[in-house]
C-alpha cells in the first residue's frame, strides 16, 4: 500500500497540461513515483493557480477548527494545506504526515523558516499514519483513492481520533477534468460505504468545490 502525497502527481498532470491517461498517474509506474526533489514539486503543488478550484480558505473554514485544536493532514506533500492548518489553529497543533522522505523534510525545513511553531512533521507508513498523539480531525486531500486495504487502515486511524473527533475526505469526483484516469476515481457513494465498513458515519457534505467531493465522517 502507498498513501502519497495530498498534492498528488494528477494535480501536477493537471498544471503543466498532460492529460490524465493510462500512462500517468495510477500506472504502474507512476503509482510507484518518488516525490523526491521536494523543491521542484513545491513549485508545482503551490502554484497560486491551484487556489482558484481548491478553495483551501473556504475548505478550512467549513472544517469549523476551535483555536487550539489538534489537526492531522494526511498526505501533507509540501504544506498547501498544512500551513494554512497551523494558522487556522494557533494555540493547537498541526500534524504533517507523508511517506515520502524528501517531502517530510521540506516541510519541516518549511515550517521552521515560516515560523510554525505549532506544526509537526510526521513520516507516516503506507498502513499507518503514526501520529504520536490524538486528534480533533484528519484531513485528506486528494489521498484516499491511494489507500489500499482501505477498511484496516481507517479502522487503525481510528484509535488516533479524540471522541468527537472527525474525518474529512476530499478527492476527485468523476467530472473534474483533471485527477487520476477515471477507472482508478473512487466515488463518493463507494467512499461512503467503505468507511462504513471500518466504522464510520457521514456526518456532513459540502458542495462547493467543482472538481472534488467533501465528505466528514465520525466514529
Amino acid at each position: 500500500m502507498r498513501v502519497v502525497s495530498t498534492t498528488v502527481l494528477m494535480f501536477a498532470l493537471g498544471c503543466v497540461g498532460l492529460a490524465p491517461g493510462p500512462g500517468h498517474a495510477q500506472s504502474p509506474h507512476t503509482h510507484q513515483h518518488s516525490f523526491s526533489g521536494a523543491e521542484h514539486w513545491a513549485r508545482v503543488f503551490d502554484d497560486p493557480e491551484r487556489d482558484a478550484w481548491q478553495k483551501p480558505h473556504q475548505v478550512i473554514e467549513a472544517l469549523v477548527l476551535k483555536p487550539d485544536a489538534t489537526v492531522a493532514d494526511i498526505g501533507s506533500g509540501t504544506g498547501y494545506f498544512a500551513v494554512r492548518l497551523a494558522h487556522f489553529v494557533p494555540q493547537g497543533r498541526v500534524y504533517a504526515v507523508d511517506i515520502e522522505p524528501d517531502m517530510v523534510k521540506y516541510l519541516a525545513d518549511r515550517a521552521r523558516r515560516e515560523g510554525l511553531d505549532n506544526l509537526t512533521t510526521v513520516a507516516g507508513a503506507p498502513d499507518d499514519a503514526r501520529l504520536p498523539r490524538k486528534v480533533d480531525l484528519v484531513l485528506l486531500v486528494d489521498t484516499y483513492h491511494h489507500i489500499e486495504r482501505r477498511e484496516d487502515y481507517f479502522r487503525k486511524l481510528a484509535q488516533s481520533l479524540k471522541p468527537g473527533g472527525r474525518v474529512v475526505i476530499i478527492d476527485f469526483n468523476a467530472q473534474s477534468a483533471m485527477g487520476p484516469p477515471p477507472a482508478a476515481r473512487i466515488a463518493a457513494a463507494r467512499v461512503v460505504a467503505e468507511m462504513s465498513q471500518a466504522g464510520y458515519r457521514l456526518d456532513g457534505e459540502h458542495r462547493f468545490l467543482p472538481n472534488q467531493f467533501f465528505l466528514v465522517f465520525e466514529r
